[in-house]
């Protein structure tokens, strides 16, 4: 977390941006990861803080199969890439419900499938 941190804030001093920013690399995925959250944060939790850098368009809160308690992380989807940018760069480090959590953009996200292997529809 410190070393994203870091970059960023070097980022910022030598005035860089766009496509030479390390966020470019990420600039044809729209998902984050979420890691550290409290295990008692609910979808609507996660969605209240993380929606005041975008429209949030799909979240998926993993959960233990046979429990159906939080794992305590998440995948967030925004509409619009740029979104992430600003979630990674704010809230990477932060402390939610006394936890510092972890965010960061996600390469590939590939949507959960269920036990027929058909992709399961988040919400």
């Amino acid at each position: 977390m410190k070393s994203v941190r870091d970059i960023t804030l070097r980022e910022l001093e030598l005035g860089i941006e766009g496509g030479a920013s390390w966020h470019q690399q990420y600039a044809t995925s729209a998902y984050i990861f979420i890691g550290g959250l409290d295990y008692d944060l609910t979808e609507g939790d996660v969605l209240s803080v993380f929606s005041q850098y975008g429209e949030i368009v799909n979240i998926n809160l993993v959960r233990d199969k046979k429990t159906g308690k939080s794992k305590g992380f998440c995948f967030i989807g925004y509409e619009d890439q740029r979104s992430t940018i600003l979630a990674v760069d704010n809230f990477n480090g932060i402390k939610v419900c006394g936890r510092s959590i972890r965010v960061d953009h996600v390469q590939n996200y590939r949507r959960p499938k269920d036990e027929h292997g058909n992709e399961i529809i988040e919400k």
